[in-house]
């Protein structure tokens, strides 16, 4: 896949406040992966619950586990769904399934069959999102230049 026209949005951004800049790229990112969020819901077995959602943020444990670049000048956004006491912790065992599970005694209390639901939504998405990316983070740049305009207008 060849994208184009990203070192000029690189530019724009760069003209903006680093503040301003970090709040176009999300909500372009934001915006962009919405269908991922709403297709990987509408997998979800048995519940018209919004289990997947997009943040920004990882827990202590998916960190660990994480390979995605942190800093003060990186934007990250995911999908996925987050555990404690609103989330839906148990999400995970569904998406990738478990093997089997026994007692301490030998009982074989089962297993959880995998039923991807992030993943596909992921696949279906991907393209479109990437292509409508730089559309959006120009839509973004323009709004909140006007905004600024405005701003710095009235004094």
């Amino acid at each position: 896949m060849k994208m184009s026209g990203f070192r000029e949005i690189e530019k724009a951004l760069a003209r903006l406040p680093a503040g301003a800049a970090k709040g176009v790229a999300r909500r372009a990112m934001r915006d962009e992966l919405k269908p991922v969020a709403a297709t990987a819901n509408a997998f979800w077995p048995g519940s018209s619950d919004d289990v997947f959602r997009i943040g920004s943020r990882l827990s202590k444990g998916q960190r660990g586990a994480s390979a995605v670049p942190t800093g003060r000048s990186v934007t990250n956004l995911f999908v996925g769904s987050p555990g404690g006491r609103n989330g839906t912790p148990e999400a995970h065992l569904i998406e990738f399934g478990t093997g089997p599970r026994f007692q301490k005694k030998g009982r074989f209390t089962g297993s959880v069959a995998p039923q991807p639901m992030l993943q596909p939504a992921w696949d279906m998405h991907k393209q479109s999102m990437l292509e409508g990316l730089g559309a959006r983070l120009w839509g973004e740049i323009e709004k909140t230049m006007d905004r600024r305009a405005k701003r710095a207008s009235r004094g």
